[in-house]
C-alpha cells in the first residue's frame, strides 16, 4: 500500500489569523516536502468561497509542485467537473500530464455544495446528468484522433479536436465517491476509484463494505475491479492528551467548515434525488462529539496504533491512503513535524512505501 498527502484546504475558523493567501503557499511547500520524505502522491482539493478549502485551482498548485519535484503524482481532490467546461479540463489536466512528465493522477466528482454551483451558472439539480455527461466528453476529448462534434443536454459543438492529449498512455482517472452512483459510473467508464471511509462508515456501515459494494458492482456489470484509494484525517501522538488534541480538531472541522449544512441541505439548495444520501451523512454529523469519530474516519495515537489501523485498510484491498495532515488549523510547522513522523515511523512498515530515498519516473 502507497500513502500521499492530501488536503481540502480548510481555512474556516473563528479568529484565524492564517490568510488564504498564506495557507495556499504552505501548502504547495508541505506537497514538495511530501516529494522529499517519500510520499508517492499530492492530492489537493478543489473549494471555492471559502466553503470547505481555499484552493480553488488545484492545477496551478500542482503545476508549481511538478516544476520543483521529479517523482511526485500529481492529484486533484477532485475536479468539480459540473462546474467547468469539459473541454477546459481535459485541456488542462492533459497539459500538466505532459509538462510533468506523465505523473497527473486525473480525479473527478459531481459536488455536493450548491453554494458552489449557482455564481459560476450551473444547475446544481441537475449535477448527476451534468457530471455523466462531462465524463463523456473527458473521454473524447482524451481520445478521439480526428476532430468530432458533441450534441448532448449541456453541451454542442462541432468540429472540435483538442490537444494536447496526456502523456501517459495508460490514462486512467479516478472517479470520486460516496454512493453506489459514482461506483456505477467508475465500472462504466473503467475509472479507478477514490473513496472517504467517513462516508463509507455512514453509508455502507464501514470501508470494507464499500470496497466490497464496489466489486459486486464491477462483477455484475462484468468490468475489471480498478485500484481504490482512499482519503484519511491523521493526527499522530500516543496518550489521552494528544488524542484529545486530534478529537478536538475533527469536531472543529466538521463544525466550522460548514459540512453539516451542506451535506443535508445542499448548502443553500435542496439536495437533487441523486443526492438524497447526503441527508443521512448531515444527520450522523449535525451535531458532533468526539466519541462520534473513531479509526474509520481518522487515523490517530502513536505510531504503532496508527500503523495496525493501516494494516486493516490494506488488507481491504485498497492501493493507496491519502492523508489529511493539515486539518483543523494545524500550524504549518506541526504539519511538517507529523509528516516527518510518518515517514520515519510509520511508512515504512508497509512495502509499498517509497521511502526518501525513491528514485525520479
Amino acid at each position: 500500500m502507497k500513502f500521499g498527502y492530501f488536503t481540502l484546504s480548510d481555512n474556516r475558523y473563528p479568529n484565524n489569523p492564517r490568510s488564504a493567501e498564506q495557507f495556499l503557499l504552505e501548502i504547495r511547500d508541505q506537497a514538495v516536502l511530501a516529494e522529499k520524505l517519500g510520499l508517492a502522491s499530492a492530492w489537493i482539493g478543489e473549494h471555492h468561497f471559502n466553503r470547505r478549502g481555499v484552493v480553488s485551482v488545484p492545477l496551478a498548485v500542482l503545476a508549481n509542485v511538478a516544476a520543483v519535484t521529479t517523482r511526485i503524482r500529481l492529484a486533484p481532490a477532485v475536479v468539480v467537473l459540473p462546474i467547468h467546461h469539459p473541454i477546459h479540463v481535459a485541456e488542462e489536466w492533459a497539459t500538466l500530464d505532459q509538462l510533468s512528465g506523465g505523473r497527473v493522477d486525473f480525479a473527478a466528482g459531481r459536488g455536493y455544495d450548491a453554494h458552489e454551483f449557482t455564481p459560476f451558472g450551473a444547475d446544481f439539480q441537475k449535477a448527476a446528468e451534468h457530471f455523466t455527461e462531462g465524463i463523456d466528453l473527458l473521454i473524447r476529448c482524451w481520445n478521439e484522433t480526428k476532430p468530432f462534434d458533441h450534441k448532448g443536454q449541456f453541451y454542442e459543438f462541432h468540429d472540435v479536436e483538442v490537444f494536447p492529449k496526456p502523456q501517459q498512455k495508460d490514462w486512467r482517472p479516478y472517479m470520486a465517491s460516496f454512493s453506489q452512483f459514482s461506483m456505477k459510473l467508475a465500472a462504466k467508464y473503467d475509472w479507478n476509484l477514490l473513496l472517504a471511509p467517513f462516508a463509507s462508515t455512514i453509508l455502507f456501515g464501514n470501508l470494507a463494505n464499500a470496497v466490497q459494494a464496489y466489486r459486486d458492482i464491477c462483477a455484475e456489470a462484468a468490468k475489471p475491479v480498478r485500484k481504490v484509494k482512499c482519503s484519511y484525517f491523521i493526527h499522530i501522538g500516543g496518550g489521552a492528551k494528544e488524542e484529545d488534541a486530534a478529537m478536538d480538531r475533527m469536531v472543529d472541522y466538521i463544525s466550522m467548515a460548514g459540512l453539516r449544512k451542506t451535506m443535508s441541505q445542499g448548502g443553500r439548495g435542496q439536495l437533487p434525488e441523486s443526492l438524497s444520501y447526503f441527508k443521512k451523512i448531515g444527520e450522523k454529523l449535525n451535531d458532533p462529539k468526539k466519541g462520534d469519530f473513531d479509526d474509520n474516519s481518522i487515523l490517530y495515537g502513536s505510531p504503532q496504533q496508527i500503523v495496525d489501523s493501516l494494516k486493516k485498510v490494506e488488507a481491504i484491498g485498497v492501493d493507496e491512503v491519502i492523508l489529511y495532515f493539515n486539518f483543523g488549523n494545524k500550524p504549518d510547522a506541526f504539519v511538517r513535524e507529523q509528516m516527518q513522523w510518518f515517514s520515519e515511523e510509520i511508512g515504512p512498515k508497509f512495502v509499498g512505501f517509497a521511502g526518501k530515498d525513491a528514485k525520479a519516473v
